[in-house]
């Protein structure tokens, strides 16, 4: 870094360090579904600079655009379109929040359900897909069936709802099966799954034990 201090302090004059800088930015931007050199937005930066919010930004597209194509989807797709707009007016809100990037993640996370549940279509089995879902789990003292989609960002993402309550979870490192956790304003949550059985620890509640549903 000294050495990049001094040399630039050498060339400021020649201009060619602010060459050097535009060159540095370039290198370090990453696909998405918008044009990241014309970027202008807060969130729209922090999208292209950060390789988990810039795949879940492709990703999220993909869905988007299979929804459009689907007649049969829920809402229909005048509707989705119109929902899109909002959502990521919504996104953009995450500029403003004290953490960022688990706003945006959020964002991403429950829109990929949204967009999911409502289409077969979307649902599609692509070898290229990195979303799966949701799955229906039934957890101990739950009345209600735990909604369960999968988001392949690296590190992996699961957004978990069920009755008035969501949480979207970050994959972290486990011994056996999979591991994710985050927290909200009650507390930390937990979903640990190992093939069709899962554990479920929600704040200051013990842990539920959770049985993937049949599907099909």
């Amino acid at each position: 870094m000294k050495t990049l201090t001094t040399l630039c302090t050498t060339l400021l004059a020649t201009g060619a360090c602010a060459v050097h800088s535009e060159l540095a930015w370039a290198g370090a931007l990453y696909n998405t579904s918008f044009e990241c050199a014309q970027a202008s937005l807060v969130v729209e930066k922090l999208i292209c600079r950060d390789p988990q919010l810039a795949r879940m930004d492709l990703e999220l597209y993909r869905l988007y655009r299979l929804a459009l194509t689907d007649e049969r989807s829920v809402p229909r797709p005048d509707k989705v379109m119109t929902d899109q707009r909002f959502w990521t007016l919504a996104r953009n809100q995450c500029a403003s929040t004290a953490e960022p990037k688990t706003c945006i993640r959020q964002a991403y996370a429950e829109r990929a359900h949204q967009l999911r549940q409502g289409s077969a279509i979307v649902r599609t089995k692509d070898p290229s897909r990195l979303t799966d879902g949701p799955l229906a789990f039934h957890c101990d003292g739950l009345d209600a069936l735990v909604a369960a989609t999968y988001f392949r960002a690296g590190p992996d993402v699961l957004y978990l709802r069920w009755a008035t309550t969501s949480i979207t979870l970050t994959q972290v490192p486990s011994d056996s099966g999979e591991r994710y956790s985050g927290k909200d304003a009650r507390g930390y949550y937990s979903f640990s799954q190992n093939g069709n059985q899962a554990l479920l620890q929600r704040p200051a509640s013990a842990p539920l034990r959770c049985t993937l549903e049949p599907t099909g």
